[in-house]
């Protein structure tokens, strides 16, 4: 290793403190969806703090609602943004970088299944727990600290280096959308995911669905001459079950030949009905199912569409009230690239030099904001980040020695991929 990397990386150990005290700062703030303010002030003050001039990159709306990844939401934007900062090349010669990671969480709920406080931040035998704490503060830490290691370690860069917190990876990726549109690319786009210092080569594709079903209301004295809208939904869930075991016996892309069932269908919210003892006329249900890679996603909306039609004509009361689907959210189609692009090369050398290995390839049942970027942007992207657990769920933690080596790997990745200057 090169004595100019080794001082970057001793840097980073130096910095390790200050690293997990960030991301604790992060996990404090409670940013879930429409409150998402208070992380992304925390992150702009580290960001002044360094000396990067930041942009708040509002989401228009109608603007971007031209554009064809842009995706229909039911919520505003008024006062919400994202965070974009550029650090210039100090002089030519290397190449283009962009770091993004996403502030937003989802919802701790219930919290009465933590043990602990979910936006108090603690560390317990090197874990560090808190919603968010691993999806993914931890990683916006790293990409961070990256960054102010190797101009603390006293080095200039020969390329620009981007900077990215964004709103929405969890429901729409219409932030990083926003800040793509606004002008802020690069020709290497790393995000640090929690699913380990993987090379991340292929996501499938997810769409969001909502299902309004109808019923007629009665006492439930009578209920034989009602149509409980609760219960009518649960021949349309089983249609959209047969689906999704249709999609994942079909013919699939060759990354996910090894995942005995990769494209997932997750009924998430039910809502419906007012009163134990009145028949409920309406209900309705969200959904997220995923697709492979070359799917579109106007085909999926149409075997959804149909698979709810097919159920609603095997019931009489719902072939005459014929239950609405309506898409909003997710329209993220999936995608694969090769391991070796360039930028993919360059972080795997990068983890070899710290590891003694090859990264591992990882092939992904979810999707990121990688998805902006490889339809719409110019650069090779690929997700590297530090180990998780229970993301989503109670309890979520993330490993901090992992943290700390995404920032060493994204520290490398820097002095190689844009070059040092000095």
């Amino acid at each position: 290793m090169k004595t100019k990397e080794s001082k970057i990386l001793s840097t980073v150990d130096a910095l390790a403190d200050d690293i997990i005290d960030f991301t604790g700062r992060l996990v404090r703030e409670p940013s879930i969806l429409e409150n998402e303010a208070s992380a992304l002030l925390v992150m702009e003050d580290e960001i002044d703090r360094f000396g990067w001039v930041s942009e708040r990159v509002q989401i228009d709306q109608e603007k971007l609602a031209l554009h064809p990844g842009f995706a229909s939401v039911p919520w505003n934007y008024q006062g919400r943004y994202n965070l974009a900062a550029t650090r210039p090349a100090d002089s030519p010669g290397g190449r283009s970088a962009l770091f993004n990671g996403h502030l937003d969480v989802v919802s701790p709920e219930p919290v009465e299944n933590w043990t602990t406080d979910p936006f108090t931040p603690v560390v317990r035998d090197g874990w560090l727990y808190g919603r968010g704490a691993g999806d993914m503060k931890g990683g916006v830490a790293a990409m961070t600290y990256a960054l102010h290691a190797v101009e603390k370690a006293g080095f200039g860069l020969r390329a620009p280096v981007t900077l990215e917190a964004v709103i929405e990876e969890e429901c729409c990726g219409n932030g990083a959308l926003a800040c793509l549109v606004a002008g802020y690319d690069a020709e290497a786009i790393l995000i640090p995911e929690p699913f380990g210092p993987k090379i991340y080569l292929s996501q499938v594709g997810v769409l969001w669905f909502k299902v309004h079903m109808r019923g007629l209301s009665c006492h439930v004295l009578a209920a034989t001459v009602g149509a409980n809208a609760i219960e009518k939904s649960y021949p349309v869930i089983a249609a959209l079950r047969l689906l999704e075991e249709t999609m994942n016996a079909e013919a699939r892309p060759d990354a996910y030949d090894n995942i005995s069932h990769p494209l997932n269908l997750n009924i998430g919210i039910f809502k419906g009905g007012d009163w134990p003892s009145t028949v409920p006329s309406a209900a309705e249900f969200h959904g997220r199912l995923s697709f492979f890679p070359g799917t579109s996603y106007e085909d999926v909306c149409r075997r959804i569409q149909a698979a709810v039609a097919d159920a609603a004509q095997a019931d009489p009361w719902l072939a005459e009230n014929q239950p609405e689907v309506e898409f909003y959210g997710f329209r993220s189609e999936g995608h694969t690239v090769s391991r070796e692009l360039p930028a993919l090369v360059t972080l795997n050398d990068c983890h070899h030099t710290l590891t003694g290995e090859d990264a591992a390839s990882y092939i992904s049942t979810c999707t990121t904001d990688l998805r902006a970027f490889h339809f719409f942007g110019k650069g090779q992207g690929t997700c590297y980040g530090p180990v998780a657990e229970n993301i989503h769920g109670a309890n979520e933690r993330v490993n901090i020695d992992s943290i700390l080596h995404v920032t060493r790997a994204y520290a490398l990745f820097l002095a190689r991929w844009c070059q040092l200057a000095e």
